[in-house]
C-alpha cells in the first residue's frame, strides 16, 4: 500500500528542491544593486503616473461582474452535461434539470441586471 504512495513522494521532494533552485538560488547568487529605477513599482510595461489606490469608475466592476457571471455558468455547465448523460433514463433527468433551470435563471436575471445599467455598451 505504502509503495504506491512513492512516486507521489518523489514528485513532491523533486518539487520542492525545484522550487528552491529556482526561487531561492537566484536570490542568493544573483547580484544586488539597487537603484531608483529598480524600487519603482512595475506593471505590465507602465511606468505608474498615479496614486495606485485611485478611484475605478463603476463601469469596471460591471464587466467584471459580468466575466464572473458567464465564467460560473461555463464552469459548472459542463460537469452537469457529462453528468446528465447516465440520467436520460427515467425520471431522473427532471431531478437535474430543474435546479439547473433554477442556477440559470439567477445568471440571466444577473446578465438583466448589467444589461440594465449599461454594461454592454461599449464607448
Amino acid at each position: 500500500m505504502a509503495q504506491d504512495y512513492f512516486p507521489l513522494l518523489v514528485f513532491i521532494v523533486v518539487s520542492i528542491v525545484f522550487a528552491f533552485i529556482a526561487i531561492g538560488l537566484p536570490s542568493i547568487l544573483g547580484p544586488r544593486r539597487k537603484n531608483q529605477q529598480k524600487q519603482e513599482p512595475y506593471e505590465s510595461g507602465i511606468i505608474p503616473f498615479q496614486d495606485a489606490r485611485r478611484r475605478f469608475p463603476i463601469k469596471y466592476y460591471l464587466v467584471a461582474m459580468l466575466f464572473i457571471l458567464f465564467d460560473i455558468e461555463v464552469i459548472f455547465l459542463y460537469p452537469w452535461a457529462g453528468a446528465l448523460l447516465p440520467l436520460r433514463d427515467g425520471y431522473g433527468i427532471w431531478l437535474a434539470l430543474v435546479p439547473m433551470g433554477v442556477f440559470l435563471f439567477i445568471l440571466i436575471a444577473g446578465l438583466v441586471y448589467e444589461w440594465s445599467k449599461g454594461a454592454l455598451e461599449w464607448e
